[in-house]
């Protein structure tokens, strides 16, 4: 059985963080779907297709890794693309109770085997987050260091 694993975020931008996550997680999945999801009551700073456009640049090396888009529950993407693991990236310990109780949730909800697998962001990366790059951008500061090369804008 291939193992599918989704990669849900906003991704409003990608950023070391989440490349650091993709990359990691490579090797242990058949195929890796980085999925956005969209949040219509969510105002973002960049648009659906850039942020499809950052993500399929910053993951072109890899041939088993796709983007994808959706609106709804994370596991009902999962069950319409056959994925059995929902990827997530923790940073602290506030992440981790945070993502804990939606991976309970999630078990609760569907009841199909789909498990959240957690791996926590090489130390140098732990800092970074895409609100924090958002923010650095709207005030002219460096944010280059914090996104892959395409976001470099």
């Amino acid at each position: 059985m291939e193992r599918i694993a989704v990669f849900p975020g906003s991704f409003d931008p990608i950023t070391i963080g989440h490349l650091d996550i993709i990359e990691r997680a490579a090797p242990l999945f058949d195929k890796i779907i980085v999925a956005i999801g969209i949040n219509s009551a969510k105002t973002y700073m960049f648009d659906l297709e850039q942020r499809l456009k950052f993500i399929e640049a910053s993951v072109a090396k890899f041939d088993h890794v796709t983007v994808d888009q959706y609106e709804g529950l994370t596991v009902d993407f999962c069950l319409k693309n056959n994925a059995q693991f929902i990827l997530r990236g923790l940073r602290n310990p506030a992440d981790f109770e945070f993502e804990k109780a939606i991976a309970h949730t999630n078990r609760a909800i569907t009841n199909k085997g789909i498990e959240t697998v957690f791996l926590l962001t090489s130390s140098g990366k732990s800092y970074i987050s895409s609100s924090i790059v958002r923010d650095v951008m709207r005030n002219g500061g460096d944010y280059k260091i914090l996104v892959p090369d395409v976001v470099r804008i």
